[in-house]
């Protein structure tokens, strides 16, 4: 297994956000996490990742417990993240912002030539600055400046979130191929067809909960799930 998530209670002050969240990531699956705004899926993510550690229950990672390391040891273990929004840097070009995080496997794995292949878009723009990048531009940043630290496991936040249709079909080739290269996925989505159509599992969170656990076809014949929890 390559992540396991169990029984997690994590607050924001003495707001009480996750609930007793419970789930897993396999080697080389792409689970979606999917719910309304404001449930608790950053959240999760960011208690997976070590920015806001919950107060009581299990994070593991390919076995070993993370639940209270900091965020740059459980980076270093293996976890890549794409945040929700991009986080680029301003002020460093394409290059820069690749070159500053890398982290080269021994004969294999993701470099910057890997990446410029999967996105020659960013080749074209390896001197410019980031905020002078589009958004679907900073989008292919933001998951190559991910793959060049080599991860095992990708944590996806909203990486749909503002993109045009064809940037979403793009998006979507894109994760398809890094599951073909065996390369874990939770990707926290507001795009149900497009979470759907990659996820081999799926989990809804409603109010720091979680209230729904099926293959992406189960959930697709839930009428009743699909409109109570994502309002669809």
């Amino acid at each position: 297994m390559m992540l396991e998530v169990e029984d997690i209670h994590t607050y924001y002050g003495d707001s009480y956000v996750l609930q007793g969240v419970s789930l897993r990531v396999d080697q080389g699956q792409v689970v979606a996490l999917l719910g309304r705004n404001g449930v608790g899926k950053t959240t999760l993510i960011r208690s997976i990742i070590g920015f806001t550690p919950p107060r009581r229950g299990a994070i593991r990672f390919k076995g070993t417990e993370i639940t209270r390391l900091p965020s740059y040891q459980i980076a270093r273990m293996g976890i890549g993240l794409i945040p929700q929004g991009r986080r680029i840097f301003p002020s460093l070009d394409v290059r820069e912002h690749l070159e500053v995080v890398a982290r080269p496997r021994d004969g294999s794995g993701w470099s910057m030539k890997a990446v410029l292949a999967l996105f020659p878009r960013l080749r074209e723009r390896l001197r410019n600055r980031g905020d002078t990048l589009s958004g679907g531009e900073q989008q292919m940043l933001a998951t190559g400046r991910a793959l060049v630290c080599n991860p095992d496991l990708l944590l996806m936040d909203e990486p749909s979130e503002g993109l045009a249709p064809l940037l979403v079909q793009e998006l979507g080739r894109v994760i398809r191929e890094l599951k073909a290269d065996r390369i874990s996925i939770l990707l926290v989505e507001q795009n149900l067809a497009f979470a759907l159509g990659l996820a081999d599992y799926v989990y809804i969170l409603s109010k720091g909960k979680v209230v729904h656990a099926s293959s992406p076809e189960e959930l697709l014949r839930d009428d009743a799930a699909k409109s109570r929890y994502l309002g669809v």
